[in-house]
């Protein structure tokens, strides 16, 4: 079929030319997935910023020279070279950075001091809690709620998770969480139902919604002392049989508790809170996947584990290091800091940060470079990657990378890449099939990131949070290896444009020598799940 145009032949050419000028810009927006990156992300091209080059380019460059193999003569034993060259890279640094943590005297000891007491004959009544934040906010949340049940002697109803007003997560405590195993695990220390028996089933969120309510507690001061309870909750409870606290979050005090109650709290958070068994899976394909990355056959079925179990057998396994990259927009926006990306993407998270925090960011009243010799500016993707590249990391290293959303998508990401091409995530490792049950859920994506990273050889964050305290805390708990790091020492190094690869590297190395997992004894006001030494951990 022909069509027709009436039109002159003077104006054809110039039609022509503006339509075929017309679909080669909107080819890429019809059709997007021929124009993106196999298998990676790629900002849109209506992104409200434009990809950053690189903030370090003097250290990125030697950074990345540093991890090209030197000249050296020819060797002599040229077959046995060869085969050395075929297996991942191993120098000494390399060696002793892979090394576990050695025996620092302590060991874990969330068990009653004393012999477990029976559980009182009459229970005080239910205590509900209703937890907002995200996935490791309200776990702690939860173990805080087992240490109020305990000290009231009371009953605790299975904990209420708000719907994350960020993400938009609706996902339940048995959503996330093995509830049997929570129940059993805690069975000798309180009594814990699934839901309110009828009698107090009028006893919602909804309920108190709508109206002030006697049986609803909200009052309760952060870091509120157990007395606090006793003289506040404990009457509700005998006068209605039923007490809602909320809000809850860190509304209980880390100081002057009896041991046993700080020990429970570590059992709630360190032995029975584990992850619903389709997590586990996962997370045991994805670990598997990484250290044993020549597995073909990438299902969850029997037929999988079956040949993952003889694969385990005749391979050695690789290490691997977890990188928790916290570097969304709400961060970006909130530390007030200069990421790099020029006028437009400071003006993006200028107007971001006015439109949720109206002028309450302290940071704002501070430069970028006063912020970053204070320690205060979250690592970029770049930042966390020239620190590891000093530390000794190379581009043999496996790094799973730990996140739910990076600010400014793979051209954020890119120099990370360049210097760790080995980079797996959630997508890289697992089919879209397999992430079905996970997908869009913020606290289950989140909970199969903290999976990974219990078994991973080293884990990393690059900046301060609820997912680097709980895993701070967790890997402690177990001794194992984990690098915090040097906020402030780093903003300085950054900032200083005239250091060598050299200085920059011996600078990053002596500020971390005691940095990667050893035992830091909690000072008052700390978080006991950040730092359960010595509450939860008994010395010799």
């Amino acid at each position: 079929m022909k069509f027709q145009y009436k039109s002159n032949d003077y104006h054809q050419p110039q039609r022509n030319g503006a339509l075929a000028g017309l679909l080669v810009l909107l080819f890429p927006v019809l059709l997007p997935s021929l124009f993106s990156p196999l298998s990676h992300a790629s900002p849109s091209m209506f992104s409200e910023w434009n990809g950053p080059k690189p903030r370090h380019l003097p250290l990125l460059k030697s950074a990345l020279q540093h991890q090209k193999e030197p000249n050296a003569p020819k060797p002599r034993h040229l077959p046995l070279f060869k085969s050395a060259l075929q297996r991942p890279s191993a120098n000494a640094k390399q060696s002793d950075l892979w090394l576990p943590l050695a025996n620092q005297g302590w060991r874990s000891c969330a068990q009653s001091a004393n012999n477990p007491s029976a559980l009182p004959q009459k229970s005080q009544g239910y205590i509900q809690v209703f937890l907002d934040g995200g996935l490791n906010q309200q776990r702690m949340g939860i173990c805080d709620a087992v240490a109020v049940t305990k000290i009231l002697n009371a009953t605790l109803v299975i904990p209420y998770l708000e719907v994350n007003p960020v993400w938009q997560d609706s996902s339940s405590f048995m959503d996330i969480y093995d509830v049997d195993h929570f129940i059993n695990v805690l069975k000798d220390d309180i009594s814990i139902v699934k839901e309110l028996p009828n009698e107090f089933s009028w006893s919602t969120r909804e309920y108190y919604a709508t109206a002030i309510r006697a049986t609803r507690i909200k009052t309760a001061p952060v870091h509120a002392s157990a007395n606090w309870y006793l003289e506040n909750v404990l009457p509700v409870l005998q006068s209605y049989g039923v007490a809602a606290i909320s809000p809850f979050s860190h509304r209980l005090t880390f100081d002057n508790l009896p041991m046993d109650i700080q020990r429970l709290r570590c059992k709630a958070n360190f032995q029975a809170l584990i992850f619903v068994p389709h997590i586990r899976a996962l997370g045991d394909a994805l670990v598997s996947r990484l250290r044993y990355p020549s597995i073909k056959n990438r299902g969850l079925d029997g037929v999988h584990l079956e040949e993952t179990a003889y694969t385990n057998k005749i391979q050695e396994p690789l290490k691997f290091v977890v990188l928790h990259l916290r570097f969304d927009k709400d961060m970006a926006a909130h530390s007030a800091c200069d990421f790099g990306g020029g006028k437009a993407e400071k003006l993006a998270l200028a107007k971001y940060r006015q439109m949720i925090w109206q002028g309450r960011v302290l940071n704002s009243q501070f430069t970028d470079e006063e912020l970053r010799s204070q320690g205060r500016c979250p690592l970029t993707p770049e930042e966390i990657g020239l620190l590891l590249a000093a530390l000794g990391f190379d581009k043999s290293t496996r790094l799973y990378l730990a996140s739910h959303k990076v600010y400014g998508g793979e051209a954020r990401i890119s120099a990370l890449r360049r210097l760790f091409p080995l980079m797996e995530d959630k997508k890289s490792l697992a089919s879209s099939e397999e992430r079905a049950g996970v997908k869009g859920k913020a606290s289950l994506l989140a909970a199969l990131d903290y999976y990974v990273s219990m078994h991973s050889n080293i884990f990393i964050s690059a900046s301060p949070g609820n997912m680097h305290n709980a895993l701070m805390g967790h890997r402690t708990y177990e001794n194992l290896k984990t690098i915090k790091p040097n906020m402030a020492l780093l903003g300085q190094l950054f900032l200083n444009k005239s250091l060598s690869w050299s200085e920059f590297q011996q600078a990053v190395v002596e500020g971390h020598e005691n940095r990667q997992g050893q035992i830091r004894i909690r000072k008052p006001k700390q978080s006991i799940y950040t730092y359960p030494a010595p509450d939860c951990m008994c010395h010799g």
